[in-house]
């Protein structure tokens, strides 16, 4: 998200746990363990400079960290899907501290968790799968460079030592897939502040955030038997932090948005316990040469217009649209490609494909937060 898309902080927040040295933990312990105090992690306090291709890998001085693709994607005879695979990473422990038993291969600090979804509009039906792992033995783990992250056999990859593209995705599960090819069509983007995003009060409350907002994507989406030649395009998030939202704010509505034109929007509402929005939301504006500007709470008006109740949570989201950004000429309806695009995993959030028409058309992604209190 992130992409601004910290679901892990929302999921684990306000649990602590011994690193895990046994292979026979439950995925719900694990999931447990991912939370935890911030104490002797690293802060993100404000700008620095970015390094790649090693800033593209793993940042272990920090909590939580989370690699994100979305993607909407067209095969041959025209039949509409679109995607999400997002592989996260949480600390156990700060990086000084002791009591990892060293003596078995099975000790790790480090936990990996993994969601992976596939919306098909033609048939109604929305896949969604979650995977937890430990970063040992090869399970899980993160590298740079080359570029390689991954959960048991969920991985992306790529066998460039300095740059990120080409870049190749694979997921699998019961039965549905994808086996994507990535290529750049644009530059990195810097969200926040040169990459510092701060989401809420109080210092380090924050995330470092960039972002790949044009991606070429061509592969296969595998159902059952059926194996599809696809074509689309992709965004990719990459943020890591120690502690992002304030203790007043409860989620988020979350848009990374690719218009036809060539121009792309990411922009996230913060909401406050009383429903209002935070002074921290924002997003950004970019052109067709890959240029960028900040957006501010005030340059973007954002008017619900729909909304859809899950039948399995009772959780209420936003289901529809329409986002002006006058300093653009913007004016924008968005509309899922159908309504329940709801990750029913361990915490409930709706992350789904969404088609443009306005002043200019599109397709996006939009995630929502906090929505279901039953959690």
């Amino acid at each position: 998200m992130i992409r601004f898309a910290p679901i892990v902080i929302l999921l684990l927040a306000g649990c602590s746990s011994p690193a895990v040295e046994s292979p026979s933990d439950e995925p719900m312990e694990l999931a447990a363990a991912m939370g935890g105090d911030t104490l002797g992690y690293a802060r993100a306090v404000g700008v620095r400079p970015f390094d790649f291709p090693s800033d593209y890998g793993a940042h272990p001085e920090f909590k939580t960290e989370w690699w994100y693709f979305t993607g909407n994607l067209s095969a041959d005879n025209g039949r509409r899907f679109g995607y999400e695979l997002t592989l996260f990473r949480s600390a156990l422990r700060p990086p000084d501290a002791s009591g990892i038993d060293s003596t078995t291969d099975w000790a790790t600090n480090q936990l990996y968790m993994g969601h992976f979804s596939l919306a098909d509009p033609e048939t109604g039906t929305f896949h969604a799968f979650e995977r937890f792992s430990r970063g040992a033995s090869g399970l899980a783990g993160a590298d740079s460079p080359p570029f390689r992250i991954w959960l048991e056999d969920w991985a992306m990859t790529s066998s460039d030592r300095e740059a990120l593209f080409p870049l190749h995705l694979r997921a699998v599960e019961d039965g549905v897939g994808i086996d994507l090819a990535l290529t750049g069509a644009k530059p990195i983007v810097l969200q926040g502040d040169r990459g510092w995003d701060p989401k809420g009060e109080g210092s380090g409350n924050a995330s470092y955030y960039y972002s790949f907002t044009r991606i070429e994507t061509e592969g296969r989406v595998v159902l059952g038997e059926d194996s599809l030649s696809v074509t689309g395009t992709s965004w990719k998030d990459h943020e890591w932090s120690t502690s992002a939202l304030g203790e007043d704010e409860v989620g988020w509505d979350w848009f990374a948005l690719q218009l036809d034109d060539g121009r792309e929007i990411m922009f996230y509402q913060l909401r406050r316990k009383d429903g209002t929005q935070s002074p921290f939301t924002g997003g950004t504006w970019v052109a067709t040469d890959g240029s960028y500007r900040h957006l501010t709470p005030e340059d973007v008006l954002l008017e619900v217009l729909d909304r859809w109740t899950s039948p399995e949570s009772g959780a209420e989201y936003p289901s529809g649209w329409r986002m002006q950004i006058p300093g653009e000429g913007v004016d924008l309806t968005i509309t899922p490609v159908m309504p329940n695009q709801e990750l029913n995993v361990s915490v409930r959030y709706w992350e789904g494909a969404v088609d443009i028409t306005g002043s200019s058309a599109g397709h996006g992604y939009v995630e929502l937060t906090g929505y279901d209190r039953s959690d």
